[in-house]
C-alpha cells in the first residue's frame, strides 16, 4: 500500500472518530422533511427524544424502527438556495462514474486519470471560469461550492468507494470517503476525502490529486446555515504528447521500443502543481409568524391500532392541533474566501531546432513559473419569501455583492536581479435581484440579474432565467424546460494578464457579449428527452494557434440539439444519446457535428436481491480539428498551423458487469476493448493517445449506522 494511501486511511479513521462523538448525541428518527422537521411515517411532526430504535408495548407487540432515510441537496453559490438531489445510491451505469470523459463520453482529455479535459459539447462548457483559468480543465476532480453535497439523515451515513485499474507500475487508484451525521434534528456535520493516483501508461504522465473537506448545515425555523471547507492538491507530470502518432496508428512502421511506456515524448521532468482551498459560508435569518394547523389522522397509539386491526374495525382517528412557522422575510449573507496557486516546473526543455516554445523570457532549457490568486467575496441580500399567504406566488430577493481579488504574477523586468513579484488588485461591486417560484409541482421559475457598479464590474451585467412546467398526460409525466441568458462579462483575469518563462501577455480585452436560449422536453414513460438551443457570442475569447489569448471581434453562432432515447424489451435495454451541433466559424470554434453514445445491456435480478447489469457501451464523434493542449499554460487551444490533425471517427467501446447487493455496488469493466482496431485513431487530444485495453474494477459501500 502506498504511504499516501495509508495516510488517507488514517485520516479517515481519525475523522470517523470525531464523528462518533456527534453520533452519541444523535437519536434515531423516522424521517426528515425538506425543512428539517422530523416526522413519522404518517407525516406527523414528532419529538426525536421519544423515538428509540424499537419498543415493546404493554401487550407485547414489538414496534420496529423505520429504515434509514436521508436526503441530499446542493446550493446556489450566490444566495445559498437549496436544490434537492437524489442520494448517490443508484447502481445503474456505476462503471462510468470514474471516467474522465464523463458518464456518456462528452469530454476530450489527455488519456490518463485526472488529466485536464474539455467538453466537445459546446453547451456544457462554462463561460465563466473557475477561480483561476488553470483549474477549469481539472473539473473531473475539482469541486465548486455549488457542487458540494449536503446530507441530512436519521442515522449516520457513510459511503466508501474504491476504483482500481491496471498494475502497481502503470495503473490507477482512487479512494473516496463521504461521512455525514446529525447531531440533532437541525444540525448535520460531515467530511469528504478524495484521493486519486494515475501512474500513466505513457512516460511522464502520472497524476496525484488529493482533496479533504469538512461541511456542516443547520436547518432551523428561523436561522439556517451552510458551511464548507475544501483543500485541493493536484499534481500532474507533463509529457507534451508523444513525438510521433505512428507509434499508435501504424506501429508496424516504427521501431519496437518495448511498450507504450517507452514511446518517446516531447517533454520530460516537467510538471504542473495546483493548490486550491476555499472557505464557504452562507446563512440566513428568517422572520415570520406561527399559525395553527388542525389535522385529523389515524391514531398513533400502538395498542389501539393493534386492537382495531385484530378486530377488523376502523382505526380510531385523532384530532391534532399543531403550530407551524411561516417565514415571510429572509436576511442572507454569503462569504467565500478562496486561494489558488499554480507552479509549472520543467527541469529539461528542448532548445534550438527542437524547441517547442516560440519565446523564452527568463532562461533557456528550464522553467519555474508561478502565480497566486486570492479572492474574498461577500453577498448581502434581503428576500421576501413565497407562500406566506395565498397572494405571495413567488419570492423576490435583492442583493449586493462585493469581490476583492489579488493576483500575484512573475515580474517581467529581467534587468533587475531577483525582482519582486507584481500584484494586481481588482474590485467588483454588483447589485442584483432574483424572482423565483420554487414551491408546488406544476410550475417553477427563476430569473436572476446582476449589474456592475464599481471597479472592474462597471459595464458588466448578466441575466439568467429558467422555467419548468410539469404535468400528467395520460399515464405519462411530461416536463418542459426553458432556459435563457444575456451576459456582458469581462474575460477572466488570466486571459488578460499572465507572466511566465515562455508566455507573457497584458491584454486590453473587450467584454464578451452572449445571448442564448435552450428548450427541453422530457417524457418519462417513453424514456425520451429532447434538448435544443442556440447561442450568439460577440467578442468570443479563446486561445489561438500559438496558445495566446485572442478575441474574435465579430459574432459566432452555435446551434445544437440532443436526443436521449431509451428502449426496453423485457430485460434488454438500449440507451441512446445523439448530439448534433454546428458552429458558424469552425476555424475559431471547432466542434464535431455529431457525438454519439449507445449503451446496450441486460438488467435483471438474481434471487430477488442481486441486481445485475451486463452490457457494452460505445462513444463516437465525427472528425474535426480537436483543440490541442499546451502544458506551460495548462490550457486547450487551437491546433498550430504547422501541425493540423483530424481526430474522431473512432469508436471507444467498453464492456462491463455491474452488481448491486443491498448497500454494495460492484463493477468490472474492460475499457477500450477495441484498442488497435479500425483506423487506430485512439486520440481525443492531438498526440495524446488513450490508454489501451484495460481492466477496471470498482466497489462502493453505503453504511447507515
Amino acid at each position: 500500500m502506498p504511504p499516501i494511501m495509508r495516510r488517507i486511511i488514517l485520516t479517515y479513521i481519525f475523522l470517523m472518530s470525531i464523528g462518533s462523538l456527534a453520533i452519541q448525541a444523535q437519536v434515531p428518527i423516522n424521517s426528515i422533511d425538506s425543512n428539517g422537521t422530523m416526522r413519522d411515517q404518517y407525516g406527523n411532526q414528532i419529538d426525536p427524544s421519544t423515538q428509540p430504535d424499537n419498543l415493546e408495548d404493554s401487550t407485547g407487540i414489538e414496534i420496529q424502527s423505520i429504515p434509514p432515510k436521508l436526503y441530499m441537496w446542493t446550493l446556489s453559490e450566490t444566495l445559498g438556495e437549496r436544490t434537492m438531489i437524489p442520494a448517490d445510491t443508484l447502481s445503474l451505469n456505476f462503471q462510468n462514474t470514474n471516467l474522465v470523459e464523463g458518464m456518456t463520453g462528452h469530454y476530450n482529455y489527455l488519456g490518463n486519470l485526472g488529466t485536464p479535459r474539455l467538453s466537445r459539447l459546446f453547451f456544457e462548457r462554462r463561460y465563466t471560469d473557475e477561480p483561476t483559468t488553470f483549474l477549469a480543465p481539472l473539473s473531473s476532480f475539482y469541486v465548486r461550492p455549488d457542487e458540494l453535497h449536503f446530507t441530512n439523515s436519521n442515522v449516520p451515513y457513510t459511503n466508501l468507494t474504491y476504483y482500481k485499474a491496471g498494475s502497481k507500475v502503470n495503473g490507477e487508484d482512487r479512494f473516496k470517503a463521504y461521512f455525514s451525521v446529525n447531531a440533532n434534528k437541525r444540525l448535520a456535520l460531515g467530511f469528504n476525502i478524495d484521493y486519486l493516483y494515475g501512474r500513466g501508461y505513457y512516460a511522464a504522465q502520472s497524476t496525484a490529486h488529493f482533496n479533504a473537506g469538512l461541511f456542516a448545515s443547520y436547518i432551523g425555523e428561523k436561522y439556517q446555515m451552510h458551511a464548507a471547507y475544501n483543500n485541493f492538491y493536484m499534481k500532474m507530470n507533463e509529457n507534451g504528447g508523444i513525438t510521433d502518432d505512428r507509434y499508435i496508428t501504424h506501429p508496424d512502421e516504427m521501431e519496437d521500443v518495448g511498450g507504450n511506456q517507452y514511446i518517446p515524448t516531447r517533454l520530460e521532468e516537467t510538471s504542473n502543481r495546483n493548490h486550491n482551498f476555499f472557505v464557504y459560508l452562507t446563512h440566513r435569518y428568517r422572520l415570520g409568524f406561527h399559525r395553527e394547523v388542525t389535522k385529523i389522522e389515524e391514531t398513533q397509539d400502538p395498542v389501539a391500532r393493534h386492537k382495531a386491526k385484530r378486530d377488523s374495525t376502523e382505526i380510531p382517528k385523532d384530532t391534532i392541533l399543531t403550530e407551524e412557522f411561516v417565514p415571510v422575510t429572509s436576511f442572507i449573507h454569503t462569504l467565500k474566501i478562496e486561494r489558488s496557486s499554480r507552479r509549472y516546473r520543467a527541469g529539461v526543455e528542448p532548445t534550438g531546432e527542437d524547441a517547442i516554445y516560440d519565446n523564452t523570457y527568463f532562461q533557456e532549457g528550464s522553467s519555474n513559473d508561478s502565480t497566486i490568486a486570492l479572492s474574498v467575496k461577500n453577498v448581502l441580500g434581503v428576500s421576501l419569501l413565497e407562500g406566506f399567504n395565498k397572494y405571495a406566488k413567488a419570492g423576490l430577493t435583492a442583493y449586493v455583492s462585493h469581490k476583492f481579488s489579488r493576483y500575484t504574477l512573475m515580474n517581467m523586468d529581467t534587468s533587475i536581479p531577483n525582482p519582486s513579484p507584481v500584484q494586481y488588485d481588482e474590485h467588483e461591486l454588483f447589485v442584483g435581484g432574483e424572482l423565483a417560484k420554487r414551491q408546488g409541482t406544476l410550475l417553477h421559475y427563476n430569473v436572476n440579474g446582476e449589474v456592475g457598479l464599481l471597479g472592474e464590474a462597471i459595464g458588466q451585467f448578466k441575466v439568467n432565467g429558467d422555467m419548468d412546467l410539469n404535468f400528467r398526460l395520460g399515464k405519462d409525466t411530461v416536463n418542459l424546460y426553458a432556459r435563457g441568458h444575456v451576459t456582458n462579462l469581462l474575460p477572466s483575469f488570466y486571459m488578460r494578464h499572465y507572466h511566465s518563462n515562455h508566455f507573457s501577455w497584458d491584454n486590453d480585452l473587450n467584454k464578451e457579449f452572449r445571448t442564448g436560449v435552450e428548450g427541453e422536453l422530457n417524457i418519462q414513460r417513453w424514456g425520451t428527452n429532447l434538448r435544443a438551443g442556440v447561442e450568439n457570442i460577440k467578442n468570443y475569447t479563446y486561445f489561438d494557434q500559438n496558445a495566446l489569448p485572442a478575441q474574435h471581434s465579430g459574432s459566432i453562432q452555435v446551434i445544437a440539439a440532443t436526443l436521449n432515447q431509451k428502449f426496453k424489451l423485457g430485460v434488454f435495454h438500449l440507451d441512446n444519446e445523439v448530439t448534433w451541433q454546428k458552429s458558424s466559424n469552425s476555424t475559431i470554434l471547432p466542434l464535431p457535428d455529431l457525438s454519439l453514445y449507445h449503451n446496450f445491456y441486460i438488467l435483471g435480478k438474481l434471487a430477488k436481491v442481486l441486481t445485475v447489469q451486463f452490457g457494452a457501451d460505445m462513444r463516437y464523434f465525427t472528425t474535426y480539428h480537436a483543440p490541442a493542449y499546451m502544458p506551460a499554460i495548462q490550457q486547450f487551444h487551437l491546433q498550430p498551423e504547422n501541425d493540423q490533425v483530424q481526430l474522431g471517427g473512432y469508436p471507444i467501446i467498453n464492456a462491463y458487469l455491474n452488481l448491486h447487493l443491498k448497500r454494495t455496488r460492484i463493477f468490472v469493466m474492460m475499457y477500450h476493448v477495441n484498442a488497435g482496431m479500425g483506423n487506430g485513431q485512439s486520440f481525443l487530444v492531438p498526440h495524446y493517445p488513450l490508454n489501451s485495453r484495460l481492466l477496471k474494477i470498482g466497489v462502493s459501500w453505503n453504511f447507515y449506522d
